[in-house]
């Protein structure tokens, strides 16, 4: 039960993570600039879609710290938390908190983007599906939200910092190495090969819906033939 280097984060979870913030800031930047690199934006959308669909099943099927009923930020541990009582291992309450709505947040996010249009070149590949007058209105929503996720992000960079030059807590290494040093608890059990293969084949098929491959042609504009 007490060691001083334990297994915490898996592998799986730990490559979720940092391509996790490649797709984000890619997703950020490309958005931004527009022009060229919307039709990139797209992709990283798509991109984002697989990512958040392997967590999301990684979090029933994954070992035992990245596993969602490991950090659910119930009342009673927020609480505990806030007291100084809590003791554990992983995402702390306030950590699962910000999992959680990044998660929502990011869902929220690429499922409006799916949707969207820039009134000049670039539909979501299930704009389709909605039209142009719904369409017009997530893409307002989907720009709302993007500002909603910056701020989001640095409230978590902030809080990465604080707790790496306040609480000498450091989460940065065991994200990369997948060790946690000095600590003392269970190591991480569980999420094996079934589990990471069952993940990725269905974010697989997740992206390849949302990427509206399946739809059919549009039918092609019929041309005017001049009557002489």
């Amino acid at each position: 039960m007490n060691s001083q280097r334990i297994r915490l984060w898996d592998l799986p979870t730990r490559l979720f993570h940092w391509l996790l913030v490649l797709a984000v800031v890619a997703a950020v930047v490309s958005g931004q600039i527009g022009g060229k690199l919307i039709d990139l934006h797209g992709k990283i959308g798509l991109a984002i879609v697989g990512l958040i669909t392997f967590r999301i099943v990684w979090g029933f099927a994954g070992s035992t710290y990245a596993r969602f009923a490991q950090f659910l930020p119930t009342p009673a541990r927020i609480r505990a938390y806030l007291k100084g009582e809590w003791r554990g291992l992983g995402h702390n309450p306030l950590g699962g908190l910000s999992v959680f709505t990044l998660l929502l947040l990011l869902t929220a996010q690429v499922a409006s983007g799916l949707f969207a249009n820039d009134d000049i070149t670039f539909t979501g590949p299930l704009y389709g599906l909605v039209g142009k007058s719904l369409s017009d209105r997530l893409s307002g929503i989907h720009q709302l939200l993007s500002n909603a996720l910056i701020a989001l992000v640095v409230l978590h960079i902030g809080a990465v910092i604080f707790h790496g030059r306040v609480r000498k807590d450091d989460l940065i290494k065991p994200m990369l190495t997948g060790w946690k040093e000095g600590a003392s608890g269970e190591p991480a059990r569980g999420g094996g090969m079934v589990a990471l293969v069952v993940a990725v084949v269905i974010a697989g098929a997740v992206v390849y819906g949302a990427s509206g491959a399946w739809l059919p042609e549009p039918p092609a504009e019929a041309v005017e033939t001049p009557g002489w």
